[in-house]
């Protein structure tokens, strides 16, 4: 059995199957106060409900690591991960005859490339808008590799020298504050406001009803978030000039007013040369993306 992992910062997903194909999927909501332990208390949890034994196990995971060793150099968003072994760790609780632990952004894009939004295209690269900004790149069929403990980290992109960076303005979180903050201004009788109500963490997740309903707030929300994202895409077009763009992660569940706005604004960004810039799709295989990237590893 081959089994696929995703450790985020809000969600821990564990399938067992091939490639597409899903035979068991097991998925937990993050505690952030019980660190890495309680990820791994859960992983354990669920590789003893596992009757079968494991033949290999891929692992997306929401951070820099050495993939040549499977260990993690940090996590952005959850403490207690900064120099774990996690392939040996798992070595010792299966009887896996290959650990493969590898970014989680890289995961996805493995999965889009190969399954999703970029099979049709050669050079895929993907960004994973959710707790944190990911990216991944994929050149036939390949996730590209530089020196460990990693590469292609969009979310670290500076936008300006204050430290500004893409994960600040473009990540879920960001988007969730942003939002919050917009709702202490705003009349009883905003859209925006009706819609949120009393949810007060994960905000993102109404901004397309509000948008679609014609929310001047959740307009200009989007449009700064596609335009931020638009900038910070055209510097991974500059350097690597990829087939097509894949947004994936939580916030791309926002749908088409994402995709296209990035769209529209990137060209504005790019030289004449790369005039109009390589396609924008949005990722195929929602929540799914890095466990079937895992498995396909």
């Amino acid at each position: 059995m081959n089994l696929g992992i995703e450790i985020g910062g809000t969600k821990l997903q564990l399938v067992a199957g091939e490639a597409t194909t899903l035979r068991h999927h097991f998925r937990f909501t993050v505690d952030k106060s019980r660190g890495a332990a309680g990820i791994l208390a859960h992983i354990d949890d669920t590789l003893q409900q596992l009757s079968e034994p494991i033949q290999t196990i891929g692992v997306g995971f929401g951070g820099p690591v050495d993939t040549q060793t499977g260990r993690i150099a940090t996590s952005h968003q959850i403490e207690g991960w900064a120099g774990f072994g996690l392939g040996e760790w798992l070595r010792q609780r299966t009887s896996a005859q290959r650990i493969r632990v590898e970014n989680d952004a890289n995961v996805a894009a493995l999965g889009e490339a190969l399954h999703g939004a970029g099979r049709a295209f050669r050079q895929v690269f993907y960004v994973t808008l959710g707790s944190g900004v990911g990216g991944g790149l994929v050149i036939d069929g390949q996730i590209y590799h530089g020196m460990p403990p990693g590469e292609t980290e969009i979310g670290h992109l500076r936008l300006d020298k204050t430290g500004t960076t893409l994960e600040s303005v473009c990540s879920g979180w960001a988007v969730d504050r942003e939002i919050r903050e917009a709702l202490t201004n705003l009349p009883p009788d905003s859209i925006l406001k009706q819609v949120v109500g009393s949810a007060q963490t994960g905000e993102a997740r109404f901004l397309r009803e509000a948008f679609d309903r014609g929310d001047p707030t959740a307009q200009q929300i989007f449009g700064r978030l596609a335009d931020d994202l638009a900038l910070g895409l055209s510097h991974v077009v500059h350097l690597l000039h990829p087939d097509v763009i894949v947004l994936g992660g939580g916030l791309s569940l926002t749908g088409e007013p994402l995709r296209a706005g990035v769209e529209k604004r990137l060209p504005a960004y790019l030289m004449g040369a790369f005039q109009p810039g390589p396609a924008v799709r949005l990722a195929e295989l929602g929540e799914n993306t890095v466990p079937i990237g895992a498995l396909s590893l």
